[in-house]
């Protein structure tokens, strides 16, 4: 999935996390993680900002994380609504996305 622009998804409300993808020429994913909990879960945060990236096929962008204690689900789900917003997409395919989980 092509990044076209940026996008943001989610608050910095307490369980919340909000995500900021930007496009990028490097060809890498960088991602700049804020978190109240980032000693205990940082690494995870990552990974499941990374993993999702993945899934949506998406290889070049800038990843802006601003975490107040978000579960992963929140995390995936933030991430997902930003990419299709940076991107331009509007149809979301539920049962792929809901396979990732399985």
């Amino acid at each position: 999935m092509e990044i076209k622009h940026t996008a943001v998804s989610g608050t910095v409300e307490s369980s919340d996390i909000m995500i900021t993808i930007a496009p990028n020429d490097t060809h890498e994913i960088k991602i700049d993680l804020e978190s109240s909990v980032e000693k205990q879960f940082g690494n995870q945060i990552r990974k499941v900002i990374k993993d999702t990236l993945a899934n949506l096929g998406v290889d070049s962008v800038d990843v802006t994380a601003v975490d107040k204690g978000a579960l992963d689900c929140t995390v995936q789900a933030r991430t997902i609504n930003a990419v299709h917003r940076a991107a331009d997409v509007d149809a979301y395919d539920w049962k792929e996305i809901d396979s990732w989980n399985a």
